[in-house]
């Protein structure tokens, strides 16, 4: 039986760890932290549970069709419930508007905002299907080793038709005029990591993925789908070394014999990193064999970090939706100061998690558990100081426009921003969310999940291919784990 390390157990690493498990191999999965998920963690204070990081369940297909590997569908593992309204875009004080998750509803909520625009809106949604049934059903799980994956008569007839050269910005105004179904429209790729501007119009797929596939949240919280993936590996025989971070990689020529982990080498036949890439070529490997220089590294273009306050709350708050987006400030402004010109923002957007509107256990009875997210550029300079600025600035506004005090509520307050990430993630400048999903970082554009200069060492997560989110990382360790098996039968 053959061995396998797999470094981090976000959800690229608990992916590949499972898909190598069924198929025989015998896998350990090394996790610095106490406790599986990555940025998916959970923590609790006072009865209070929080997610750490990701609060969105989007493209339920793609759980469907990872746990279908192994004949298990995700009620297995946890129950989902569909947010309607989807979630809720504050513009100002009493200037709200409710996402709903049924399209005869949202096409009537456009043609309120711009008369006729529910028609511009079926256009809109068939061509985002179209690019999302290529782009997630074909093209993201091929591993983007060499050109020659794409060039297939059927997908390249396909690609004149994604829009890869027009920019999202542009594409959505050639349907819609109207200045807040625009901002609706552009905020999913906020986190992709460029201006919509910049941004290809392939990625409309998230439109379609956001409007027609709905907003679902997991009974227990998103770190239910890490304690379902965490469950599946540990039935296929995978095993899990908590407090335990890779320190670094031994070698033997052009092979990886190992992993040294609290000061003991042990041995295997192949080895994922799942943790950080930038971090396991500068850190765990020698330069000699690392396949990209810092200077590579630097010129990448980052997708956003994040300063993000858990807040315990000992009332219940009006006007809050599961999920509620506030753009109440000039939207350009703040996507150029993470972008264009990298500094902290003048007057960000933010926007809150309030899983206990869906989720009783989350919270104590009569109380609210509260995440506010603000993206920020990576590489900022992180303080205390800075980080109470921010705190004070989001809650002036968030009081202001709920028209309610909510400081003198506040039971519990927990910051966490450029520093944590890189301290419990080693994350490379601090980045919350990988590599921005640019023309130029794009499938083979993309760090491989390959070194060549060790053939039995290979990547996975937001740094490589697919990119960032969720169900790019449960792909992506698909991925890596189907191209290790392939590797190992030659």
């Amino acid at each position: 039986m053959k061995k396998v390390a797999v470094i981090g157990s976000g959800f690229a690493g608990l992916s590949a760890a499972s898909v190598l498990a069924k198929e025989g191999f015998s896998v350990t999965v090394f996790e610095k932290n106490s406790s599986a998920g990555g940025r998916a963690r959970s923590f609790s204070q006072d009865d209070f549970l929080f997610d750490m990081g990701p609060s969105w369940y989007w493209m339920p297909d793609v759980f469907e069709k990872y746990f279908g590997l192994f004949d298990k569908k995700p009620r297995d593992f946890y129950d989902l419930v569909l947010l309607d309204p989807s979630y809720r875009v504050y513009y100002g004080k009493n200037d709200k508007l409710d996402i709903p998750a049924g399209m005869q509803q949202l096409g009537a909520m456009f043609d309120q905002l711009e008369p006729g625009s529910s028609k511009q809106l079926s256009v809109f949604l068939k061509e985002s299907k179209y690019k999302y049934d290529i782009g997630m059903k074909e093209l993201v799980y091929k591993p983007s080793l060499s050109i020659s994956e794409f060039i297939d008569v059927r997908i390249m007839k396909a690609a004149l038709k994604m829009d890869v050269f027009t920019s999202l910005s542009k594409y959505i105004r050639k349907h819609f005029k109207n200045k807040r179904l625009i901002q609706l429209l552009e905020f999913p790729v906020l986190f992709l990591g460029a201006t919509a501007e910049n941004t290809p119009a392939l990625y409309s797929l998230m439109n379609y993925a956001d409007m027609a596939l709905g907003t679902w949240y997991p009974k227990g919280g998103m770190n239910k789908v890490v304690s379902g993936m965490v469950s599946l590996a540990e039935s296929l025989g995978v095993a899990f070394r908590f407090n335990s971070p890779a320190q670094s990689i031994s070698l033997n020529g052009k092979k990886a014999t190992g992993v040294f982990v609290n000061g003991y080498l042990e041995s295997f036949d192949y080895i994922i990193a799942g943790a950080d890439y930038h971090h396991v070529e500068q850190t765990l490997l020698p330069q000699s064999h690392r396949k990209y220089s810092e200077s590579y590294w630097q010129k990448r273009d980052m997708a956003p970090s994040s300063l993000i306050f858990y807040l315990g709350i000992n009332k219940k708050i009006k006007g809050l939706l599961h999920h509620t987006l506030f753009f109440d400030q000039d939207f350009g402004v703040h996507s150029n100061e993470i972008y264009k010109n990298p500094q902290w923002p003048t007057a960000p957007q933010f926007y809150i998690s309030n899983p206990s509107k869906t989720d009783a256990s989350v919270a104590p009875e009569n109380c609210e558990n509260i995440f506010i997210l603000i993206p920020v550029a990576p590489d900022l300079k992180d303080t205390e100081a800075t980080r109470q600025k921010y705190f004070n600035m989001v809650l002036d506004r968030l009081e202001y426009i709920l028209d309610e005090p909510i400081r003198p509520n506040i039971v519990f307050n927990r910051s966490y921003a450029h520093n944590d990430f890189k301290q419990d993630y080693n994350a490379f400048k601090g980045n919350a969310y990988g590599l921005a999903n640019t023309l130029r970082q794009t499938a083979i554009l993309k760090p491989s999940i390959i070194n060549k200069k060790i053939p039995n060492l290979f990547y996975t997560g937001q740094l490589t291919v697919p990119g960032p989110g969720v169900p790019p990382a449960i792909i992506s360790g698909e991925l890596v784990a189907k191209e290790l098996i392939k590797r190992s039968n030659q």
